[in-house]
C-alpha cells in the first residue's frame, strides 16, 4: 500500500523520526562539545546522512529487523519520496552551513556521507574510522560556531583533544552495534561484534571506556572527584555491556559518558586552566 502524498505538516514528525535514533549520538554530544553552539548545523547535516542512509533498499530491510518504527519500514514515506526530501535537504544544509561560516566542513561531511552510504563504506570495517573523522569535523565546526569566528583555528591543545576524541569514537562506538546485530547480520555488514565476536567486542568496549576516562582526565590534569565521574560512568556502562542487561540502555549511557568527557575542558577552566 502506497503512503499518502507528503504534506508540509508531515515534515516535522518525519524529520524527527528519521534522526531520532542518532540524535543522542550526534546532535546532543556535538553541541555539548562547544557550549552554546547552535544545534542547527549538527541536526541538518545529520538529517542528510540519515536520509541518504535509510532510503537504500538494504537499509530498509535492515530497519525492518532493527528499527521497525522508522518512517520507511512503517511505509510512512516511499524511498523515492525520501530521495526527493534528500535532494531538498542538501542545498538547505549547505546554505545554513554557509551562513554559519562552516560551508567547507559541511561539504566534507557530505562527501563522507557518500562514502559511507552510496559506496558502502558503512558495510565494511572502515565504518568506524569514517564515523570518527566525521565526528571530528562536527566537533571542530561546533567550536567555530560557538565562538562566532569561522576563520578561527584551533590551538595545538584543541587539535590534540580532537584527536583523543576521535580515538574515543573509533574504539568505543561499537557499543551501538551490539543492539543491531540481527539486522547487520542479515545485511552482511561487517561490524566488530559480528567479525570479532560478541564476547570480545564487549570486553573491548568496556576496557577502552575505562582507559579513555583516565587518559582524558589526565590530559587536562584533573584529579579527585572529577576523575571519578567519567571513570564511574565507564565502569557502569562496562558492567551493563558485559552482563548484557540491555544493549540499548548501555548505548544511551555511553552517550551520557560522551557528554561528560566533552565537559572536561570546562572543568579544567573552572580550576584555573587555560585552553590557549
Amino acid at each position: 500500500m502506497q503512503p499518502p502524498p507528503l504534506r508540509l505538516t508531515d515534515l516535522p514528525a518525519l524529520i524527527w523520526h528519521f534522526t531520532e535514533s542518532n540524535f543522542t549520538t550526534f546532535v546532543l554530544p556535538n553541541t555539548a562539545f562547544a557550549p552554546h553552539a547552535s544545534s542547527l548545523f549538527n541536526w541538518t547535516n545529520l538529517l542528510v546522512f540519515d536520509l541518504a542512509n535509510q532510503r537504500l533498499a538494504e537499509s530498509i530491510r535492515e530497519d525492518h529487523l532493527n528499527k521497525p518504527w522508522r518512517p520507511l519500514p512503517r511505509a510512512r514515506i516511499t524511498p523515492r519520496q525520501a530521495q526527493h526530501l534528500l535532494l531538498g535537504t542538501i542545498p538547505t544544509t549547505i546554505a545554513i552551513s554557509w551562513i554559519l561560516g562552516v560551508r567547507n566542513e559541511s561539504i566534507t561531511i557530505g562527501l563522507l556521507c557518500c562514502i559511507y552510504n552510496d559506496l558502502r563504506g558503512g558495510d565494511e570495517l572502515a565504518r568506524d574510522p569514517i564515523i570518527a573523522v566525521a565526528y571530528s569535523i562536527f566537533l571542530a565546526s561546533s567550536v567555530r560556531i560557538a565562538i562566532g569566528d569561522p576563520t578561527a583555528d584551533l590551538s595545538p591543545t584543541g587539535y590534540k583533544w580532537l584527536g583523543m576524541i576521535a580515538g574515543v569514537i573509533v574504539t568505543t562506538m561499537q557499543i551501538q552495534d551490539l543492539k543491531d546485530q540481527t539486522g547487520d547480520r542479515a545485511r552482511g555488514r561487517k561490524t566488530w561484534p559480528l567479525v570479532l565476536g560478541d564476547r570480545v567486542s564487549r570486553w573491548w568496549i568496556a576496557g577502552w571506556m575505562v582507559f579513555w576516562s583516565v587518559a582524558c582526565t589526565a590530559f587536562w590534569g584533573l584529579s579527585g572527584w572529577v576523575v571519578m565521574v567519567p571513570v564511574g560512568l565507564a565502569g557502569w556502562v562496562g558492567c551493563c555491556v558485559l552482563r548484557r542487561t540491555g544493549d540499548a540502555y548501555a548505548w544511551r549511557w555511553w552517550c551520557v559518558w560522551q557528554v561528560v568527557l566533552y565537559a572536561l575542558p570546562v572543568w579544567y577552566c573552572w580550576v584555573g586552566g587555560s585552553l590557549g
